[in-house]
């Protein structure tokens, strides 16, 4: 299972030598910088908003929408077979998965964040030159003239892959130039698919950090050119958390209660941090402290936990927002979308109060997670969209879990938790590839 911590020597050792681990945050965590909350609450109603006026629009640009009528969703999938699989017991709480690895158009939890910030974007433009007014319907946004106007300006991004998928195939639905700037380590398939789109995609020979500052340096450059910002963009964080709106409906329709008595734990895979970072303030914002969030992050690049410790005081000597590479690791992984080295800072100071720990994961664990999960409930994924299905054997199953319950008041109250697992990636992941995987995950379940 790996290593039990709370704050301290014991998780930062555990760090240096890429072994699995569960860090919690302490309740003496500083605030915020700059106060609380980071991000205003506002913002992710209007978010949701801007979603259903786009929404006509979406029907028609892109067609696997329209049977939602332009609402890109995901639904929330009860998982008795895989909580078994997992040997999460019943008196342990169900288990659930929100399955954005379906989700239309880019195929990942992406779409959210990053279709939010093109649309915001868009809506933005349109308003300026008169293409648009306060109650024109948006599909108006479609049409000749508004496509010539929006062909003048370039939409950039730095990604390992999903989210420059979500950033090129909407922008470039659209009308505008998209162009993403793809780090060494994004898969073949993604940067195929972005370029069957229309798509302009730029190679670095570097990791995320060097091609979203590649994509930065270019758009300043051009005064028509826009530039998505994964590590600073509010946008992207008010899209990923509206997420938290549409799952309130989900988990009342299915009958689930969240308060006192009937907890919420989720797990959240985790790369920069804008994405959990999103929907984790989403969650607190409509639940309070009966939801408990935990990020998932790869032994080599657990970039989120490296800063939370620092901005905790439990690393001395280092930036204030370090790097994987300054305690020594690789930052390679098969969970390309979770190959960062360096986390947001805005994620970082919206968390400050509100995530509740961090564990990190093995590639092999990852690899077993997608078998159980594909064998026990038929779900394709992708490696890094299974990293949260090892949370619930670590708040359930270690001495730091079990500390965490006790704390908290909730050892008694595990009956009648909800644990959910959030899926990330995969929808368009090659058949041969997702044959690739599953073989690796049977033999990594094989030997643990």
């Amino acid at each position: 299972m790996g290593v039990d911590a709370g704050p301290g020597a014991e998780a930062l050792a555990a760090l240096r030598s890429a072994r699995p681990l569960l860090w919690l945050r302490t309740s003496a965590s500083r605030a915020a910088p700059g106060g609380d909350p980071v991000v205003d609450p506002a913002l992710v109603a209007q978010a949701q908003a801007r979603f259903q006026r786009f929404a006509p629009l979406l029907a028609d640009l892109a067609p696997e929408t329209a049977a939602t009528g332009g609402i890109i969703e995901s639904p929330l999938l009860p998982a008795p077979r895989m909580r078994q699989a997992l040997g999460l017991a019943p008196n342990q709480g169900s288990l659930y998965i929100k399955a954005d690895h379906g989700l239309a158009v880019a195929g990942s939890i992406k779409a959210r964040g990053g279709i939010h910030e093109v649309l915001q974007f868009a809506e933005s433009l349109a308003m300026r030159e008169g293409l648009l007014g306060a109650r024109d319907d948006y599909r108006a946004l479609g049409g000749d003239a508004a496509r010539a106007r929006f062909a003048r300006h370039r939409i950039a991004v730095g990604s390992t892959g999903n989210l420059g998928m979500s950033i090129g195939i909407i922008a470039a639905l659209l009308g505008f130039q998209a162009e993403v700037h793809m780090s060494a380590d994004a898969k073949p398939w993604k940067k195929a698919r972005l370029r069957a789109h229309g798509v302009k995609v730029i190679e670095h020979t570097g990791d995320y950090e060097r091609a979203v500052a590649a994509g930065r340096g270019s758009a300043a450059a051009d005064p028509l050119a826009y530039f998505v910002d994964d590590e600073r963009s509010v946008a992207l964080f008010a899209g990923y958390a509206a997420a938290a709106l549409h799952l309130r409906d989900q988990l009342r329709s299915a009958g689930i209660q969240v308060d006192r008595e009937h907890p919420l734990f989720v797990y959240l895979p985790c790369g920069v941090g804008g994405a959990p970072g999103g929907i984790a303030y989403g969650l607190k914002m409509l639940f309070g402290a009966d939801v408990h969030c935990f990020f998932a992050e790869p032994v080599q690049s657990p970039c989120f936990l490296v800063g939370m410790m620092a901005q905790g005081g439990e690393i001395p000597g280092l930036p204030a927002l370090p790097s994987v590479y300054d305690l020594g690791l690789e930052n390679r992984t098969e969970a390309d979308g979770l190959a960062v080295p360096r986390a947001s800072e805005l994620a970082l100071g919206a968390m400050a109060t509100r995530l509740s720990g961090v564990y990190t994961v093995s590639d092999d664990r990852l690899f077993a997670d997608l078998a159980r999960l594909y064998e026990s409930e038929g779900l394709r994924i992708e490696p890094s969209a299974a990293a949260g299905f090892s949370g619930p054997e670590r708040v359930c199953g270690s001495a730091a879990g079990t500390r965490y319950l006790r704390e908290h008041g909730l050892e008694s109250r595990m009956a009648g938790a909800t644990h959910l697992a959030w899926t990330t990636g995969g929808r368009f992941v090659p058949a041969e590839e997702f044959d690739q995987f599953l073989s690796r995950g049977r033999s990594s379940a094989a030997n643990p």
